[in-house]
């Protein structure tokens, strides 16, 4: 009896005892979203040098225009043809604040920057962007990073914008406004289409908002063209292809699929590396000069990078 009493005993603290979770499939999902997030920071580091193609052979307003009604007709169409269905009302307002920081706002106002500004100056941009989205973040969800998340962020920003500064030989042009204009738009864009994202898949967060503005790009295109000159070149229209299909599409995909893994703050420090990675596309494609202080502001940075990926919160 006293055996079988045992038996029974040791069975039901099996039963009850909780397992404890296995780590596995939550750090796999970390490293996923980290390169996803990465991939995004890619395909954004080479919008800057390809806006600056497309400017050869078309006009501001006709760029942003056209990539942004080209890469409408990319979203909708992958939208039709796996049927996906319309968002809820409650989803709208949301996908608002995406299409006018995202897909309008940000591009429109760094293209008519680099109109007068180069790309290394339009990088700084992006070297305050994570900090602002992160701040953002803070107050639209509720988040609440680390102390030394924040160092770290501050750290990295305040590196990137003294290199930035540095390359661009320390004066402020008029293209400024536009540049901090585009900061705080495309800021909220992010840090709305990061919450979405956690309830509905990335890519139909941009696709959505990409349809959202067809009313507005495709008439604004027509008339854009009719008034703007247009020189196609191979330049101008590899750079329209990639601001279309790679910054405005494919990139954001990727992009809000790893906010939405790993939270706003930590994917929004990783474009930190984003201004460098454009000054490296800038020397490729466009011939500009770095400065030797280019290795050593990348050093700083992704050591910011990795600081801002192991803090808790």
């Amino acid at each position: 009896m006293t055996e079988q009493s045992s038996a029974i005993d040791q069975i039901g603290i099996a039963v009850s005892t909780p397992r404890t979770p296995d780590p596995r499939p939550f750090s796999a999902n970390r490293r996923s979203g980290t390169l996803q997030a990465a991939l995004g920071v890619t395909a954004f580091s080479l919008t800057f040098p390809a806006t600056a193609w497309g400017l050869e052979g078309f006009g501001p307003w006709s760029l942003v225009a056209v990539r942004s009604a080209l890469a409408a007709v990319i979203a909708g169409g992958c939208l039709l043809a796996l049927r996906v269905p319309v968002p809820a009302r409650r989803h709208w307002a949301g996908l608002a604040v995406v299409a006018a920081g995202v897909v309008l706002g940000f591009p429109l106002l760094t293209t008519l920057a680099l109109q007068t500004s180069t790309t290394a100056h339009a990088a700084v941009v992006v070297g305050l962007l994570p900090l602002t989205t992160a701040l953002l973040s803070a107050l639209r969800t509720g988040a609440r990073p680390s102390r030394m998340f924040w160092v770290a962020a501050l750290a990295g920003a305040a590196a990137v914008i003294a290199f930035t500064v540095q390359q661009s030989g320390g004066a402020l042009s008029g293209a400024d406004a536009y540049l901090f204009g585009a900061l705080l738009i495309c800021a909220a864009g992010y840090t709305e289409g990061g919450r979405l994202a956690r309830t509905m898949p990335g890519w139909q967060v941009i696709g959505w908002a990409l349809v959202l503005c067809l009313p507005l790009s495709v008439p604004g295109a027509l008339v854009a063209l009719s008034y703007e000159p247009v020189h196609l070149s191979a330049h101008s229209v590899a750079g329209l292809l990639w601001v279309a299909a790679g910054s405005q599409f494919l990139g954001l995909v990727v992009w809000y699929r790893g906010m939405a893994a790993i939270g706003i703050p930590k994917a929004s420090q990783l474009q930190l590396a984003q201004p460098l990675l454009t000054l490296v596309w800038s020397v490729l494609l466009l011939g500009e000069q770095l400065t030797p202080a280019a290795p050593l502001t990348a050093a700083a940075v992704l050591i910011c990078i990795a600081l801002t990926q192991r803090a808790r919160g």
